[in-house]
């Protein structure tokens, strides 16, 4: 069965060209010109497997309806791509912490637009065919699987992107990450963001992951490195 893609663009020219081209790729598509229009399709049968969200709707920003979609059990998992003009730092840092797994920036070539969707994608398949294998270290749990983490027990609310980061991480213990090393492997496909990025989301991370926060711990100069060892494991 083909996969779903809710494209969510209110420039009509616009999402026609991206909805033929997916539809050439063998997607297939729904169109909404309006936040609210979107937020309907998104509860919709069958749901769409990625969203193609732009940033500026006559009616709402894409970032609400993006927080909308990361709020509700139904939809929480849903794959975000958010496709918008505006490209400045801020604005993709805003983007990616409203809960987005990418951010393409218009004008854009519709083969890299491709790329990123195949590539999102692909990573919500290995995650959905992966067995359960929950991993302890310390006061954290993690479920290979995932999303879902607990410290001490109790259930942390991550976003697909904050649970990469941490995976990633975590699979590395002990090893220096370089900033744009965790570009490459975290956000993947040249996604044109800078290091400061990565200080964001590794803040925030830290921040929602409380009194384990510290199990990342900042490189200075280079990145940081997930401890080897639990703390109350030292010595």
């Amino acid at each position: 069965m083909s996969q779903l893609i809710l494209i969510v663009e209110d420039e009509p020219d616009l999402a026609q060209i991206m909805r033929y081209n997916l539809e050439r790729a063998g997607f297939e598509t729904r169109v909404a010109g309006t936040g609210a229009d979107a937020l309907k399709m998104v509860q919709m049968d069958p749901a769409p497997d990625l969203v193609l969200l732009d940033l500026m709707l006559p009616d709402m920003s894409g970032r609400d309806i993006c927080r909308s979609i990361r709020s509700s059990v139904d939809t929480q998992d849903m794959r975000v791509i958010m496709v918008t003009a505006r490209g400045q730092e801020d604005d993709r840092v805003r983007g990616l912490q409203a809960g987005a797994d990418d951010y393409v920036v218009k004008p854009f070539v519709i083969k890299e637009l491709l790329l990123r969707v195949q590539a999102v994608l692909s990573r919500s398949r290995m995650r959905v065919h992966s067995e359960s294998k929950v991993v302890r270290f310390g006061a954290l749990s993690v479920d290979e699987a995932g999303p879902q983490v607990w410290v001490n027990d109790v259930s942390v609310d991550l976003t697909p992107l904050e649970f990469r980061l941490l995976m990633t991480l975590m699979s590395r213990k002990g090893r220096v990450q370089y900033r744009d090393q965790l570009l490459d492997d975290v956000w993947g496909v040249n996604a044109g963001l800078i290091s400061r990025t990565v200080d964001v989301q590794i803040k925030r991370l830290r921040t929602k992951l409380g009194e384990v926060g510290d199990y990342i711990e900042t490189i200075r100069g280079l990145g940081y490195r997930f401890r080897d060892r639990p703390p109350t494991d030292a010595g």
